[in-house]
């Protein structure tokens, strides 16, 4: 069940046409702006951005005056959310990627999501994403899954050995995070376990500062772009990656 491999780079020249030659520039800049920065509250925007594009309403400015209140009263559902979903960045800042971590993070921000047998494990079930017109996308089946996030898996860790340039960082970061929303692996959660995943990857390569890059910002803010340049085909069986440039500009613009 290979399909289209991330390690393939038959799109990096295309892609860095478009965005490639700004890639050193936008890094120095964001190393600069960034830099000095709290990590904590970078961790915390990120997750509440990341919880928009999943149609949560806490903005970041009422989750940072939640935090702030000095009044005990038990979370709303919406805010344990984004505090699951900050405790499954907070792991993977400390923890190396592989699929057993990267599982651990499902089951750490899923816990408001799902019931506790289908956290951190891969559904088996049928799953597509729908729209207000009805079905936009049909995922790979449940069958195939572990088959299909171990070849995943092994990719990643190919390419997380090889030595790799700044520019094919984020060519990789992206294709990872759409090969991984393509395959649907979880019953809830796949957007945001998708925007972690990427994240690590970078923060792997780069170092840790790329943990406040504010690419859920970017996505949230983009959101209808975002969704669009993610959707490739009707079904796993029928995605046509010649499509998937407008994507791979997305993560680099994040930078700007």
């Amino acid at each position: 069940m290979k399909g289209f491999q991330i390690t393939s780079k038959k799109y990096f020249d295309d892609s860095m046409s478009l965005i490639g030659n700004e890639i050193d520039n936008l890094v120095s800049r964001f190393d600069f702006k960034y830099k000095d920065l709290d990590l904590g509250y970078q961790t915390q925007s990120s997750a509440v951005y990341s919880s928009n594009i999943e149609g949560n309403t806490i903005d970041l400015n009422s989750f940072m005056n939640f935090k702030l209140s000095n009044e005990k009263f038990k979370p709303s559902k919406e805010i344990k959310e984004i505090e699951d979903l900050i405790l499954a960045y907070d792991f993977a800042q400390k923890e190396i990627l592989n699929q057993k971590n990267f599982l651990k993070i499902h089951k750490i921000l899923s816990e408001t999501l799902l019931i506790s047998s289908l956290r951190g494990k891969y559904r088996n079930d049928k799953v597509g994403v729908f729209s207000e017109s009805g079905l936009v996308y049909f995922a790979i089946e449940s069958e195939f899954l572990k088959e299909t996030m171990n070849e995943l898996f092994s990719e990643i860790g190919e390419i997380l050995s090889s030595n790799l340039s700044i520019e094919e960082v984020f060519y990789f970061a992206s294709l990872i995070h759409m090969k991984f929303v393509h395959i649907h692996p979880f019953r809830e959660g796949n957007g945001r376990t998708a925007r972690i995943l990427e994240k690590w990857f970078i923060t792997t390569k780069l170092g840790e500062e790329f943990w406040k890059l504010p690419s859920e910002k970017y996505y949230k803010e983009k959101q209808a772009d975002y969704y669009r340049n993610l959707n490739l085909g009707v079904n796993y069986y029928e995605l046509n990656y010649d499509k998937c440039l407008p994507f791979l500009t997305m993560l680099p613009n994040c930078m700007k």
